[in-house]
């Protein structure tokens, strides 16, 4: 029954890390009214969970991979009450929700390593890993593009330049909107991505898999793309800082791809 609990939790906390990012990076109330009353029933639901894991398994330490990283996850999201509730801030949700989330979802599949059911449902997790992470990288090339463009037509109006072979740059405004913009796409597109990689990782290979430096770098670059929109979000960034945080995630986007030729278990091959 345990595992229905925590397959209940996994979804919860699916929703959950939505809310918590559509409040904090996107702003919206109606995101953050509907945030922390999720936290809280998916911890209530999760707390039921690891309680009647253990309580089956006859011992009150969790043992095994799927037992610790339940265990973990419950931890985070107990902090992240604890701060939200204290200090009134729902801040670190866009960090500890989806790390809850993405330790839940592979223990919620079942208490041994989970298999495809066909080869064609194993080839659309694969294909929607790399096709959602492709886009990430493509939106956060567009997001640097606009940045750059934005910091050469504010230069040139600060200057009172004529506009000359750059007559066909649009707005200021315009730019910087679509630098936001393809921001956030490339966040989703990452989560996704990282997300059907984690489920594939788990039938594959196992644990091992998130030992490699791609997996690292990857959830590197997850993470400064959070700190980057929240930055930019909340102190309304534009121009050269602007340029300077999505030229650093880009150089990490970089490492993330020459890692490849690094990887033991994760790597691009020729048919």
């Amino acid at each position: 029954m345990y595992l229905l609990w925590l397959r209940i939790a996994a979804i919860l906390y699916g929703f959950a890390s939505v809310a918590a990012i559509g409040a904090v990076l996107g702003n919206a109330p109606w995101w953050k009214r509907l945030c922390m009353p999720l936290a809280i029933s998916v911890w209530c639901v999760h707390v039921v969970s690891a309680v009647e894991m253990l309580v089956l398994a006859h011992r009150w330490m969790p043992v095994g991979m799927h037992e610790v990283q339940s265990i973990l996850a419950l931890l985070i999201a107990t902090v992240f009450l604890f701060i939200a509730l204290r200090y009134r801030t729902l801040s670190f949700g866009i960090f500890a929700m989806p790390l809850a989330f993405l330790l839940t979802v592979v223990p919620a599949l079942g208490p041994d390593r989970h298999t495809f059911t066909s080869p064609v449902i194993r080839s659309g997790w694969l294909l929607l890993h790399i096709t959602a992470l492709l886009a990430a990288y493509a939106a956060l090339i567009f997001s640097l593009l606009s940045s750059l463009f934005y910091l050469i037509q504010e230069k040139r109006l600060k200057n009172k330049r004529s506009p000359g072979f750059l007559e066909w740059l649009p707005p200021l405004d315009t730019m910087d909107q679509i630098a936001q913009k393809t921001l956030v796409l490339g966040f989703y597109c990452m989560t996704v991505g990282l997300f059907a990689g984690s489920i594939i990782a788990q039938e594959s290979v196992g644990p091992s898999y998130f030992t490699d430096p791609k997996i690292w770098l990857s959830f590197v670059m997850w993470g400064l793309y959070v700190i980057m929109l929240f930055v930019r979000r909340s102190t309304g960034l534009r121009g050269r800082r602007a340029v300077y945080l999505s030229s650093a995630v880009f150089v990490i986007m970089l490492c993330v791809w020459a890692a490849n030729l690094f990887s033991s278990v994760h790597r691009f091959s020729a048919p």
